[in-house]
């Protein structure tokens, strides 16, 4: 008898993030960083945990679409999945009903993200190895927010590379905050502080004015990053044609999981643009981690030019949590993709009846 997939099953978890703005940037100035958490069950006991990444409110609709999904997912044997990923990746983003609120795209990605990364944890406990199967200094590149008042922007960024010194890297993120034409204008007023990139210049969606961008900043040395939230891997395809971005930032939550990220590493090596994996949030380190080790051992081979983000933050909610070592991210040892939450924090940060949000609305 094959392992079959009986029960799945997900929780809207949000931390209040918000109370003293942890994550704030120039366009979100108060998320509740937030999963909806999803549980694959089997007939043979064996769990499968899965997330996707949220900032509060519309949580509850990821939730939905989840449980939509999950009528895809129940009487699945796992073998007969892993045997043939594509065409479960495909029944999942093909819908004929579901896929006209994507595709591929928007809430209904998201959630296939968090059960296909419940999928992938599955498996690779069943095997008993990691997701992806070794890194290696100290902090030497650092990441400030930008995009709200110039004049700020250059106080603050002037008073980082005084104190990180001329031969560390700094970068600075935007969060789409402008359009194409303030972009250009904004980073070359901050060019001074020799940043290796501005993140997220623009809309997200406007490849033509990230590319626009990338030219105009190119004869200043600094490169444009962005990817955490391109919607799937025909956007980054149209990015990386274009020559519209020097860095891909992958997401392990808003493509279509490991699945899709894979193709997008692939794209990324073709071209010869580093990956440098989107993180922070909740769980997003937890994940990446091994898409990056994925990369370094099976496409790219190199290091150069590569990072991913680390926030020391929320980390204790995982039973495996990341561990970062002299500044590198060290490969994880337990079996799985890293997604498992403890059981006490699901339940006390469950949302609205967990008790952390029932203490904060009887204040």
């Amino acid at each position: 008898m094959k392992e079959t997939i009986i029960k799945v099953t997900v929780s809207d978890v949000r931390f209040p993030t918000s109370l003293e703005q942890h994550g704030s940037d120039a366009m979100h100035n108060d998320p509740d960083y937030s999963v909806a958490y999803v549980v694959i069950e089997t007939d043979r006991g064996s769990r499968g945990y899965g997330l996707t990444f949220t900032l509060g409110k519309g949580t509850e609709i990821v939730v939905c679409a989840v449980e939509a999904l999950s009528a895809l997912v129940v009487g699945k044997a796992l073998g007969d999945i892993v045997g043939d990923f594509r065409s479960f990746y495909r029944l999942l983003t093909s819908d004929g009903q579901m896929r006209w609120i994507g595709p591929e795209k928007g809430v209904i990605h998201l959630a296939t993200a968090a059960v296909l990364n419940a999928v992938w944890d599955l498996w690779a406990k069943a095997e008993g190895k990691l997701c992806t199967k070794a890194l290696n200094c100290k902090w030497t590149r650092f990441k400030v927010k930008v995009g709200a008042d110039l004049q700020d922007d250059i106080r603050r960024c002037r008073l980082i590379r005084e104190t990180i010194g001329p031969d560390n890297t700094l970068m600075i993120d935007a969060n789409q905050r402008w359009d194409v034409g303030e972009a250009i204008d904004w980073v070359t007023r901050l060019a001074e502080f020799k940043p290796l990139w501005i993140e997220e210049p623009t809309s997200p969606d406007d490849i033509l004015g990230h590319a626009t961008i990338s030219k105009a900043l190119a004869p200043l040395g600094i490169g444009v990053a962005t990817g955490e939230q391109c919607h799937n891997r025909v956007m980054f395809k149209q990015l990386l044609q274009a020559s519209a971005l020097q860095f891909v930032q992958i997401d392990s939550c808003r493509l279509g999981s490991v699945n899709e990220n894979l193709a997008v590493l692939l794209m990324a090596c073709k071209f010869q643009v580093p990956v440098c994996p989107h993180a922070g949030g909740v769980g997003l380190c937890e994940l990446v981690q091994h898409l990056i080790l994925f990369d370094y051992i099976s496409v790219s081979a190199s290091l150069h030019n590569r990072m991913c983000e680390y926030v020391d933050h929320l980390h204790e909610h995982f039973k495996s949590p990341v561990l970062i070592r002299d500044a590198c991210y060290m490969p994880p040892k337990d079996p799985g993709y890293s997604t498992e939450m403890k059981e006490e924090s699901v339940r006390k940060y469950h949302y609205p009846q967990g008790e952390v949000w029932q203490g904060l609305r009887n204040q």
